[in-house]
């Protein structure tokens, strides 16, 4: 196996020294261990993403001498993404949701207030043609979650050893936003599978989203990469570095 990390960062501002740091572990670990080191710009976000802060990214790693071996970035690749975004559609893994944001922080608050954990309630699976057609009628867009499968997900991570998040205590995670718009998830996991990224090394923020991301590979029937997060950069008093 030769060994791919890649390094992801969004060019929607110049690189701090958090990013920086996690690019040195990917490009150290690849490097020690005769592999390649890609450099991924999630660049989907049209309004926020510039050519300067994807050149400035460049730029700075090559400062640093984390000279990358290939580049990818995700603004040129939406077709691949539409693509498994309509087969995981048609394997009845996604499914459309019509509340707008302020339903949603409603509900989150009720369930808060109850003493209970903030999870989507699902009951966009629940709506009758009739409903539906009222909403689109209305002018509601709707947004696309992906359906968990509430089983357990259990992986060995190289910095944290062995992990295990409970899917049943996750919302369901949107892919698309209301606007049409990708979030982070579907595109990375697209890009990890087709490239043949090995290691995935990143922060330890990023640990619940890896139960959503191996379970979004196992649908696709793709290899789940080595996971490795490690700890974030803080101040002497637990606020954030960065």
């Amino acid at each position: 196996m030769t060994v791919l990390t890649r390094f992801a960062p969004s060019p929607t501002g110049k690189i701090h020294v958090g990013n920086a740091r996690t690019a040195l572990f990917c490009w150290l670990f690849a490097k020690s261990n005769g592999g390649r080191f890609m450099l991924r710009l999630d660049d989907t976000d049209a309004e926020r993403s510039t050519d300067a802060f994807a050149q400035g990214i460049i730029n700075d790693l090559a400062w640093l001498g984390l000279n990358h071996d290939l580049t990818a970035k995700q603004s040129e690749r939406f077709n691949k993404y539409d693509a498994v975004f309509e087969k995981l559609r048609s394997d009845g893994l996604i499914y459309a949701c019509y509340e707008t944001p302020e339903e949603l922080e409603l509900k989150r608050k009720r369930q808060l207030s109850r003493g209970k954990p903030p999870v989507y309630d699902r009951a966009a699976l629940n709506l009758s043609a009739d409903e539906i057609a009222a909403f689109e009628q209305e002018g509601r867009k709707p947004h696309y979650r992906f359906k968990l499968s509430g089983h357990p997900v259990i992986w060995e991570d190289l910095v944290r050893d062995t992990q295990k998040i409970d899917t049943a205590s996750l919302s369901d995670p949107v892919l698309v936003r209301a606007d049409g718009t990708y979030l982070y998830t579907l595109p990375s996991v697209v890009d990890d599978l087709e490239f043949g990224v090995t290691h995935i090394i990143r922060g330890e923020d990023h640990v619940t989203n890896t139960a959503t991301q191996v379970e979004i590979i196992q649908a696709l029937d793709g290899t789940i990469p080595i996971f490795a997060h490690h700890p974030l950069l803080v101040m002497a008093d637990g606020s954030a570095l960065s």
